[in-house]
């Protein structure tokens, strides 16, 4: 048994013309409920409400300010939801929908509770339908596309494989539209290939769309040990291919020595309300022994929070090292800072087994 999560792009659902959004979503689910028959447990992460939305309301423009994006998501959704339903009927398979937001997942209870409900969901062969809240959602907290969203839910459900369907064929060593020697890449063997590509397609237009998060979601999932397979998913018999075990399109590979569950979940899913900056001794504490952070390795703090909220951990030269939970508030640690007392040990700032390190 395998289980897999499948994202499906807003692309993909508006197609060619040729084909109806239920004719494409049709056929897709075909294929899910094939690999579901033969034992395999599908999770999908689908876009698209906000687009048919705008249909919906016969838009000839995408609207651009995000109340108007989030009422035409709150139209699309009912419709999009509708049509998996139909679809998964016809094939014997019951759907359920669910809706995240990145405030969510950053509370480690959410994250639990989510992976519970998913996790019981395939374990009634229902196949759960997930998607951004974008009714609730503003820019701030919107994950990019969903693809991100793909790769948290993978890694909370302990997912074997993640497909990215996208409009491509592979992912280029640059943009094929604009240069003719872009070659495809097959497959990404280690991290630090995918680091590298990261940091190259920040500084490329080829990396200002879709592309970036993909090189995004990939790293979530494969950091935790699950398979990525981004294919072009114009053709849904492209879906069919890869459930049942052929190498298509870019393969990332899974890292050997995954982070785990909770390390991926403060690495990714949280959003720091403050930052801890650090001298020399703690910075190399952290990195190279793997310690908890002390107080006494604390420079100065930024922002307002209380004890047991996210936080980024700076080095002296400004640079992010390490995220974690913090088990002091701002106040306490400022003074601390300013305490002169030495009479007692220094107190215990971010838990080591809260503490995940974010750069090399």
């Amino acid at each position: 048994m395998t289980t897999w999560v499948i994202k499906i792009g807003t692309s993909l659902l508006r197609g060619d013309g040729k084909s109806t959004t239920f004719e494409i979503i049709n056929n897709y689910c075909s294929y899910i409920s094939k690999a579901q028959k033969k034992g395999d447990k599908i999770l999908l992460v689908s876009s698209g409400a906000v687009g048919l939305g705008c249909h919906k309301m016969s838009f000839k423009v995408r609207p651009k300010e995000i109340i108007s994006l989030q009422a035409s998501a709150a139209i699309g959704q009912l419709h999009l939801m509708s049509l998996y339903e139909k679809a998964m009927i016809k094939y014997g398979f019951k759907v359920a929908q669910i809706l995240l937001t990145r405030s969510e997942l950053g509370s480690r209870n959410s994250y639990k509770s989510a992976s519970q409900t998913l996790r019981k969901l395939i374990e009634w062969d229902v196949i759960p339908i997930i998607n951004e809240n974008d009714i609730v959602s503003d820019e701030e907290l919107k994950y990019g596309d969903n693809d991100t969203l793909s790769a948290l839910v993978a890694t909370a459900i302990s997912a074997d494989q993640l497909i990215l369907l996208t409009d491509i064929d592979h992912l280029y060593s640059s943009d094929p539209k604009k240069d003719s020697t872009a070659k495809p890449i097959k497959d990404i063997i280690n991290t630090n290939e995918l680091t590298k590509l990261e940091l190259e397609h920040q500084s490329s237009t080829w990396g200002t769309g879709g592309i970036k998060t993909k090189l995004t979601a990939a790293k979530i999932a494969t950091e935790s040990g699950i398979k990525v397979q981004l294919a072009d998913g114009r053709d849904p018999k492209a879906l069919g291919e890869l459930l049942d075990g052929k190498k298509l399109g870019t393969i990332f590979h899974p890292n050997p020595k995954p982070i785990g569950n909770r390390k991926s979940w403060l690495s990714h899913a949280i959003k720091p309300v403050g930052a801890i900056h650090l001298d020399n001794g703690a910075t190399e504490a952290i990195k190279e022994k793997g310690a908890s952070l002390l107080l006494v390795g604390v420079k100065k703090v930024s922002g307002n929070f209380i004890s047991n909220q996210p936080v980024k951990v700076i080095n002296p030269q400004g640079e992010e090292i390490a995220k974690g939970i913090c088990s002091m508030s701002s106040d306490a640690i400022k003074i601390g800072i300013n305490s002169k007392s030495t009479s007692t040990g220094s107190p215990l700032v971010i838990h080591r087994d809260v503490l995940v390190l974010t750069s090399e």
